[in-house]
């Protein structure tokens, strides 16, 4: 049966997406993707959102979330990074302390960049432009629902109240709607990245179970091989180290670290995996595989029946996932799937948006059971969103414990529909003695 595995891990490693199109170790390509997505992306965002400005306040030590996707990483002190709107066109104007405007000016993303000594203030320069422009509105980032939309203090928000004055700190509006637009969409070169990282991600996974002897190898033992493989190839984790992977051949855990449980036959193994790749993009791949009894050649009939049901589910999400549809309605194709095919309640949602983190900016596709819908939930899909998804499918253990099948795939939405970034797994994969 080891034949078996080695047959699965063959075909992944047949795929046309080679490793060396992606060097984790080398150059990142983030600064010319980062001026595209600005120069691009951004004004779309705006548009879509009704914003006429918005403004950035960076600082040293404890910046916005969303400093380096607009080149304030390095700031510090105060800096004021302002995206506007005029009937000319889209403008970047940046207020940077004048010790990092010189080099902030040679990266040329924006149009243009003045120096603040110090004896001036970044806050009193913005503010001044603001009202000489006469905005409409000045979205700053602060939200109740997306922490990557969150990031101006309490303080920076009294700061910049004042130096605007009353009329125009009225003004100021939440840039949640602006930021959900912007980072929801990805650029061809960015899913391209994601695809190769998948590509590996999922390989490893098929890598470590080949590894694996039951009634010796621990879940832990699975992570350290992911682990190993990581520090080789010089990608980090896609979310919490000591979560990432987690590895469950055991009753469900939820998020959480893999422990030393011994992998026996009749199991199921759980390996929820994701990388960073270029300290930037990130995966969230799941692979299952089922460990064979004395005289098995292939799953029982109740596992396989929970293994075509999750697989099933997951492809009804994916049938159901195309630009206009909402999250709400995806997760609802798939729960009619998993009600169908007899699965246990599952509460986790059937997928969300990845890519600067494995729960990124998105429509979520959640909430089709629930007494609580999120509000991304009820947005809908638009080409260019990439999407981690689940089939589930959950039972009771004999022994207790609930026990879910949640393969996860990832894809990328096109005018057309969802496309997988990799091809999908459609075996469990079988551990043999």
């Amino acid at each position: 049966m080891l034949n078996r595995l080695c047959l699965v891990l063959c075909m992944a490693l047949a795929t046309p997406l080679a490793l060396a199109d992606i060097d984790p170790k080398g150059p990142s390509p983030w600064p010319e993707v980062r001026k595209q997505r600005i120069a691009t992306l951004l004004p779309k965002a705006m548009e879509t959102a009704g914003i006429d400005a918005w403004l950035l306040l960076c600082r040293e030590n404890n910046n916005d979330p969303l400093a380096d996707h607009v080149g304030c990483e390095n700031a510090g002190g105060t800096a004021g990074f302002l995206f506007y709107r005029d009937d000319k066109g889209f403008h970047s104007r940046v207020y940077s302390p004048v010790g990092e405007a010189t080099a902030l000016a040679e990266l040329k993303i924006h149009d243009k960049v003045i120096p603040v000594l110090r004896a001036e203030s970044a806050l009193d320069k913005v503010a001044a432009f603001v009202r000489e422009q006469d905005f409409g509105n000045l979205a700053v980032n602060m939200s109740s629902g997306n922490a990557q939309a969150d990031g101006l203090s309490y303080t920076q928000h009294q700061a910049l109240s004042a130096a605007l004055g009353e009329k125009f700190a009225a003004r100021l509006v939440s840039s949640d709607e602006l930021v959900y637009e912007w980072l929801s969409i990805k650029l061809p070169l960015e899913v391209e990245i994601m695809r190769k990282a998948a590509e590996m991600t999922a390989r490893w996974q098929l890598e470590a179970y080949a590894t694996v002897v039951p009634g010796k190898s621990t879940d832990a033992d699975i992570a350290r091989f992911l682990k190993a493989k990581m520090a080789q190839a010089g990608v980090g984790d896609a979310w919490a180290p000591d979560q990432n992977p987690a590895v469950n051949s055991g009753p469900d855990r939820g998020h959480s670290h893999p422990t030393e449980k011994v992998i026996m036959p009749g199991d199921v193994i759980q390996t929820d995996f994701g990388i960073r790749v270029y300290d930037r993009w990130v995966t969230d791949i799941q692979r299952f595989a089922y460990v064979l009894k004395p005289g098995e050649s292939k799953p029982p009939p109740d596992i396989q029946h929970y293994w075509v049901s999750a697989r099933d589910g997951g492809r009804a999400a994916f049938e159901a996932m195309k630009p206009g549809v909402r999250g709400i309605d995806v997760d609802a194709a798939q729960r009619k799937s998993m009600e169908k095919n007899g699965s246990e309640h599952v509460m986790w949602s059937t997928g969300h948006p990845v890519g600067y983190v494995a729960h990124d900016t998105g429509p979520n596709l959640g909430g089709s059971v629930s007494a609580s819908v999120r509000p991304s939930a009820m947005k809908p899909l638009k080409a260019g969103m990439v999407f981690a998804f689940d089939g589930f499918h959950a039972w009771y253990l004999e022994g207790g414990g609930l026990k879910t099948i949640s393969v996860e795939e990832m894809v990328e939405i096109k005018e057309d529909g969802a496309h997988y970034l990799i091809p999908p797994q459609q075996e469990l994969v079988l551990i043999g003695p």
